[in-house]
């Protein structure tokens, strides 16, 4: 295991909803690192990226990033994974505040990383924010719009 992945590994075991640690989350980071939440267009830096992930814990207690496959080349390190939780508590979205439903998400992932002397200056985050959506009853299931 690369240097890199074992990082990563770090990472994601320390924003499992039983084990969240904002500070060393957030210290895993560059200075100037950056989280940005592709499907919802939002990039954070600093504490923000610890308060984003930690709203997700309060909303989903249990949540869980079920890691599949880890692709390392040189300083990038690429994760398809699958996140997973039971809605449990507030979830704060744009257009307001979904109670707990008790239902259960099971959610693709591709996850982007750029480390540089052994912290991440960048994360993309590819997350299948519709399965999401229809998984907590927001949506309906449809034919594509292609």
């Amino acid at each position: 295991m690369s240097d890199n992945e074992t990082i990563i590994r770090e990472l994601y075991a320390v924003a499992e909803g039983d084990r969240f640690n904002m500070e060393t989350f957030v210290s895993t980071f560059s200075d100037d690192g950056y989280t940005t939440d592709i499907p919802a267009g939002v990039t954070l830096r600093g504490k923000a990226m610890g308060d984003y992930i930690g709203a997700l814990t309060a909303a989903f207690p249990d949540i869980h990033r079920e890691l599949f496959r880890i692709y390392v080349a040189g300083n990038v390190v690429v994760v398809e994974l699958a996140i997973r939780g039971t809605h449990k508590g507030e979830l704060r979205l744009p257009s307001g505040t979904l109670a707990p439903t008790g239902r259960t998400i099971d959610v693709p992932c591709c996850d982007v990383f750029h480390l540089e002397n052994g912290k991440v200056t960048s994360f993309h985050c590819y997350n299948a924010a519709s399965v999401m959506q229809q998984q907590l009853g927001l949506s309906r299931r449809g034919p594509s719009a292609l």
